[in-house]
């Protein structure tokens, strides 16, 4: 029975249960000093999801525990001495392998090294991060240890708990973190390392947007530059095959970047959430600064932060070109639209006259129409008086009968043309 019964409440919304699930789906592995752990976070491809199932529960199967459950998004086995914890994230997945380390040197070994030859390297995917972590008690390595190259980055966390260094520069493809355990318990040591995975995964993972960025800039800078041509050539006005041309270009330019931004917007828009991903877990360890060594925060200040702004700035420069070639069309299209419709209202002013010339021209030809039609039946009718003459049936003078029977001829022709021309007028409206 579940707890909504029991509880007498009424039924459960249908994702109650895993939502609420969701906030512990994925605790930090406790760990105790001295220990190693390496983590290793993979993008994988939508079609290799299944693969990367079978890929991790072949390994369970060899060491005889069970594998992930099919449509899993974490898991947790133990290997041995060796723990695995495998999540899988929006868009990459990410592995963890914890195991207790001896008395040999720092970074002389790794986590994973027991697992079988080639079985790390055949994950499906790409790796975007890899760490190794030394959780070692205090007193047993200083914040200058060996194992380190470059400058040295480290701070007090946890409010002095702990103390972390680090000089994010790869060693045999992995980033190192030295973490010196003083009074940690071991979920607050587990709770560190996870942060540590965190920050340097979330800080590639916002960094694969300044290629897009750069690549982007010199297209950008252009089409800025032939943006401002173009609004300086509208400006100036000319003639509506001009503005036609003018907005067929406009047209490429939008083109051009509604392109850019489809391809880059989903990257840009990931930059901008792993990059709050990462100050957020770096406020989390809440370091203080120790003489002579930059912190995390300040680290990521100097050399991290400013990428993101690069993609930042070329995000918002492609955002504000687009309105802007979006107001220049709109701007246009509404010039060479009232260029059209003036050009139609003298084409419509130039058809009224020629329609008025016309009906003058028709009036003037009805009128000789009557007059011709007239003068043929007043002649036909002059004649047939002629003949009646002749013939003596009356005696009328011809010329006076035509005159006398003339109004009446021309009234019977006008009649006639004008049921005629109704007529027709009548046929052409249906």
């Amino acid at each position: 029975m579940s707890d909504t019964t029991e509880a007498n409440l009424p039924p459960d919304h249908p994702l109650r249960l895993a939502l609420a699930a969701e906030a512990h789906a994925r605790p930090p592995e406790p760990v105790r000093a001295p220990a190693r752990a390496r983590y290793v976070a993979v993008l994988v491809a939508a079609e290799d999801r299944p693969r990367e199932i079978e890929h991790l529960a072949a390994l369970c199967a060899a060491h005889g525990v069970a594998g992930p459950a099919a449509g899993a998004t974490h898991h947790r086995a133990a290997l041995g001495a060796l723990r695995l914890k495998w999540e899988r994230h929006g868009e990459f997945s990410g592995y963890t392998w914890i195991a207790p380390r001896g008395d040999e040197a720092l970074f002389a070994g790794h986590a994973a090294q027991s697992l079988p030859p080639g079985w790390l390297a055949a994950i499906p995917g790409r790796t975007v991060a890899a760490v190794d972590v030394e959780l070692v008690p205090a007193g047993d390595a200083a914040l200058d240890a060996s194992g380190f190259e470059g400058q040295l980055i480290g701070a007090d966390i946890a409010e002095g708990a702990a103390a972390v260094a680090t000089d994010f520069q790869l060693h045999d493809g992995c980033t190192r973190f030295l973490l010196v355990d003083r009074r940690l318990t071991e979920r607050q040591a587990g709770r560190m390392l996870q942060r540590l995975f965190e920050i340097e995964a979330y800080r590639i993972l916002a960094l694969l947007a300044l290629p897009i960025a750069r690549e982007l800039a010199p297209r950008v800078l252009a089409v800025e530059t032939a943006l401002a041509r173009l609004t300086g050539e509208i400006a100036r006005g000319g003639a509506v095959a001009e503005d036609e041309s003018l907005l067929h270009e406009l047209s490429r330019l939008a083109a051009e970047v509604e392109s850019g931004l489809a391809a880059s917007q989903y990257r840009f828009g990931a930059c901008e959430a792993y990059c709050g991903l990462v100050m957020r877990r770096i406020a989390e360890l809440r370091e203080s600064r120790l003489p002579s060594q930059p912190t995390i925060e300040e680290f990521m200040t100097r050399r991290f932060t400013p990428a993101v702004a690069t993609c930042r700035s070329v995000q918002q420069r492609l955002a504000d070109l687009s309105e802007r070639v979006a107001r220049a069309s709109a701007l246009l299209a509404t010039r060479v639209g009232i260029a059209r419709e003036r050009q139609s209202q003298d084409l419509l002013t130039s058809m009224d006259q020629r329609a008025k010339l016309q009906l003058r021209l028709q009036q003037t030809v009805e009128g000789l129409s009557i007059a011709a039609i007239a003068y043929y039946v007043s002649s036909l009718f002059g004649h047939l008086v002629e003949a009646a003459d002749a013939a003596g049936w009356f005696h009328v003078e011809p010329a006076i009968a035509v005159g006398v029977a003339l109004p009446v001829i021309v009234l019977a022709v006008v009649l006639v043309l004008r049921r005629a021309r109704r007529h027709l007028e009548g046929d052409a409206g249906h």
